[in-house]
């Protein structure tokens, strides 16, 4: 049977094609599964913030490693039939950047909020995510493979986090792990500022 943790970096390794565009100026809709599933990992600012989820989940251990993982995309998803919807949500922008600034900053301190609070802070980002994703889901060519695109992109992302997360296993891997949360926060932190 493989080794779990192998399986993890694999994903983390096929996670990371992001470029330095935002995946929310609509670079990449209209498309179908391909599209959706690249559109999170085209931009930096989502690249961080789904990254960091992961982290903090790996961080926090059973079962959050995996309820904040899950919790994410399917509230996202809920964002995103807002934003096909057209149901205004103000500070989208503002939102995704402070997603990676607040999450980056939890993995930083080493905060262990109660399982519920980690959610809860965790699907409110989402729907900011989902917004973006779901305003340019009408121009796609199919926007239910387009959503099942950017939500299984998004769950890669969130399993390099795990993956980047599982060297909390030891004294020197914790601090990496924090250590990489204070530079998605700094990235969070440029996005608010417009300096990234």
């Amino acid at each position: 049977m493989p080794d779990p943790r192998k399986l993890l970096a694999l994903a983390a390794l096929l996670a990371f094609p992001a470029s330095a565009a935002l995946a929310h100026e609509g670079a990449v809709a209209g498309g179908g599964f391909l599209t959706g599933f690249l559109h999170p990992n085209l931009g930096w600012d989502h690249v961080a913030a789904m990254v960091a989820v992961g982290l903090w989940g790996a961080f926090l251990g059973a079962p959050a490693i995996w309820l904040l993982p899950v919790t994410f995309p399917l509230v996202m998803a809920l964002g995103g039939a807002l934003g096909v919807a057209g149901v205004p949500v103000p500070g989208i922008e503002t939102g995704i950047a402070a997603s990676a600034l607040i999450i980056g900053l939890a993995v930083l301190m080493a905060w262990r909020p109660p399982l519920m609070v980690a959610a809860v802070i965790v699907g409110f980002f989402a729907v900011f995510h989902g917004h973006a994703h779901g305003q340019e889901m009408p121009q796609a060519a199919n926007p239910l493979a387009y959503a099942a695109g950017f939500v299984i992109g998004t769950g890669f992302l969130h399993l390099a986090g795990i993956s980047l997360g599982l060297f909390t296993a030891s004294e020197r891997g914790a601090l990496a792990v924090r250590g990489l949360g204070g530079v998605i926060a700094a990235a969070g932190l440029g996005f608010l500022t417009g300096t990234l």
